[in-house]
């Protein structure tokens, strides 16, 4: 058998370089990209071996510098997210503190079912200069390192202590990958010193190969059982998750609702399902979501999930669902997920399985009058939607309409991006969404810090969208230096900046609970009392971005915010449009709940009150399961 020599990092980039997937019949490139920051336990390994991929193959595995590994890791994701799981990037760091900041990224990207894959360097196989730098070492457990921590955090672990090993690593990661049921974070930890020895390879490792994404057909009696509660149902209701997107069966959806009727709720990962306009569509569910659809929620004898893992936010905590006779039907890719809330199970392809029961409730609609309730449920909503964007607060402009404002300006397929804080649950309830990939916040983690490394790792996977990335203070100020790729790199994001001078969210959580904001306000310590009550801190973020090499704009009111945001769109490279926001103005109620426990006794008035609620909206709680 033909054999090739090369070392193991070598070898590495080159079967990367070499994967492809495919669904429908039409083909991607699995792995388009790697970002690395490197040390000492990869420059010499997998650094060398993308050098030589550059310089002697260009174009087929581009090298792509970052400045935080956990960054890069959200970029992959995010680039995951945007082409439905199709095609991701790689991210190599080296050992210790470089592996050990990708843990957050990992994370994120298993809990919301995105492929990425991690190459972290590792400590010695050979221990001879044990213990090296960054090295933890365990007394009774002498092959530990750092790099353990990833394994709860990924769907698939390896480390190669051997170059036989290498082959069956890859090709076993490649596979969690592509695996719509199983993907997520994937580890190929290699220690540096075999990272750098080579090995005689079958040059058949090296051969493209493509990865089949599948779309299994649902079970012929499980969709039976479904079609016969459907017929049976009088006010039922459709929660659309990610799943729907990463299926593409937007249109399949679209069709199924247009012939019987049913109203469709958005998860965050869902939301795009249906255009915000559309009949069917009644806007967000859950404790983000719109009066609509929580009035629907409260009233459906049945719930038809699709795509969907029933999050806390999405069920209001398990509140959501009142009907004391209410059903569950649920369509998944995933067993775990089919089976929750003890509903009939569907397990197969969103697409698939939503084409087969359109086709198995033909003839069946809602009744007139549900179909009339919906409409008029949507069209309150719409106006009340109308009004959070026109407000008229001022001089410093509600968060409300800076999110109306950015929906104004943008076009149709371009793409919104947020992950924590008080923006997501805003633009959860009011961001009118028009195209399926157009809404874009990382919802499963929620990660502050996310913002901007996810922006920009949409931006890669769709170059032909202007992305905007909307982002408050305090998560920019967790991680901001993403900024700097993407001026390197020339990628197009639109920063909208949201000074609230601290954390909006929390901080209103923190009043909702009896905590009175504490902690919340980024403020001077007062000389008097010694608590952080004083005034505003004097940071500009605007001049640290353009310290990075950003395009600025700044903005003092809702008007000339407008007027910089429409300039921002002819900028070349990044662009940040400044803007204060009083946090104080809250966005329309969703009239629902999320779950989050007070305290049982205290001292405090209002933490006494804050109980009191907690403990009515409590009562309210179904185990459903």
């Amino acid at each position: 058998m033909p054999t090739i020599r090369l070392t193991v990092a070598q070898a590495t980039i080159r079967f990367l370089a070499a994967q492809r997937s495919e669904r429908d019949g039409v083909e991607h490139r699995l792995i388009e990209g790697c970002f690395g920051i490197f040390g000492h336990g990869n420059v010499a390994g997998l650094g060398q071996a993308l050098l030589e991929q550059e310089l002697n193959r260009p174009g087929t595995l581009t090298y792509y510098q970052s400045r935080n590994e956990q960054a890069m890791v959200h970029a992959s994701t995010a680039f995951a997210r945007m082409r439905n799981r199709l095609s991701t990037l790689a991210c190599t760091s080296s050992v210790g503190p470089g592996a050990t900041n990708m843990l957050t990224g990992a994370a994120l990207a298993t809990i919301n079912r995105l492929p990425v894959l991690l190459l972290p360097g590792d400590v010695f196989a050979t221990r001879a200069p044990d213990p090296v730098l960054q090295q933890l070492e365990h007394p009774v457990e002498r092959d530990t390192s750092v790099n353990d921590a990833f394994r709860p955090l990924s769907r698939f672990f390896d480390r190669v202590m051997r170059p036989e090993q290498l082959p069956a690593a890859l090709l076993g990661a490649m596979r969690t990958l592509t695996d719509p049921i199983d993907t997520g974070a994937v580890t190929v930890c290699i220690p540096q010193d075999v990272q750098a020895e080579a090995y005689d390879w079958p040059e058949e490792l090296f051969a493209t190969r493509v990865w089949h994404v599948s779309r299994p057909r649902p079970d012929a009696s499980a969709l039976a059982r479904a079609t016969a509660v459907i017929r049976t149902a009088k006010r039922p209701l459709i929660v659309a998750g990610g799943g729907v997107i990463y299926s593409e069966a937007t249109e399949a959806l679209r069709a199924l609702v247009e012939a019987t009727g049913i109203p469709v709720g958005e998860t965050q990962a869902g939301k795009g399902s249906l255009a915000f306009n559309h009949p069917q569509s009644v806007g967000a569910i859950g404790a983000t979501g719109s009066t609509a659809a929580n009035a629907l929620a409260r009233d459906a004898d049945l719930v038809i999930g699709i795509g969907t893992r029933y999050s806390d936010f999405t069920t209001a905590s398990r509140t959501a669902f009142q009907n004391p006779d209410v059903k569950f039907v649920n369509v998944n890719v995933t067993s775990f997920d089919a089976a929750k809330h003890a509903g009939t199970q569907v397990v197969g392809d969103a697409r698939e399985t939503i084409v087969l029961l359109t086709e198995a409730l033909t003839g069946w609609s809602v009744p007139p009058d549900y179909a009339e309730r919906v409409r008029a449920l949507a069209s309150a909503w719409d106006e009340t939607v109308e009004r959070a964007y026109h407000l008229g607060h001022g001089p410093i402009p509600a968060q409300s309409e800076i999110i109306g404002v950015v929906n104004d300006v943008s076009g149709p397929r371009d793409v919104v991006v947020c992950a924590a804080g008080s923006m997501p649950g805003d633009l959860h309830k009011l961001w009118r969404t028009r195209d399926p990939k157009g809404y874009h916040v990382e919802y499963g983690y929620s990660c502050m810090g996310y913002e901007i490394a996810g922006g920009i790792g949409a931006k890669m996977a769709e170059p032909d969208r202007d992305v905007y990335i909307m982002v408050g203070d305090g998560s920019y100020l967790m991680m901001s230096q993403e900024l700097v790729t993407a001026v390197q790199e020339q990628i197009k994001v639109i920063v909208v900046l949201v000074q609230n001078h601290g954390f909006a969210s929390i901080g209103a959580l923190s009043d909702e609970v009896g905590a009175g904001r504490f902690g919340t306000w980024y403020r001077y310590r007062d000389e008097d009392s010694g608590r952080l009550t004083g005034d505003n801190l004097p940071v500009d973020i605007a001049a640290n971005a353009e310290s990075l090499g950003v395009t600025v704009l700044r903005a003092d009111s809702i008007g000339s915010f407008r007027d910089a945001l429409e300039r921002a769109k002819a900028v070349s490279g990044p662009v940040m449009v400044h803007v204060h926001a009083d946090p104080l103005v809250p966005a329309p109620s969703s009239e629902s709940w999320w779950d989050v426990p007070v305290a049982e006794v205290a001292e405090l008035d209002i933490t006494k009150s804050a109980r009191l609620n907690y403990e009515t909206h409590k009562a309210d709680q179904r185990p459903l399961i």
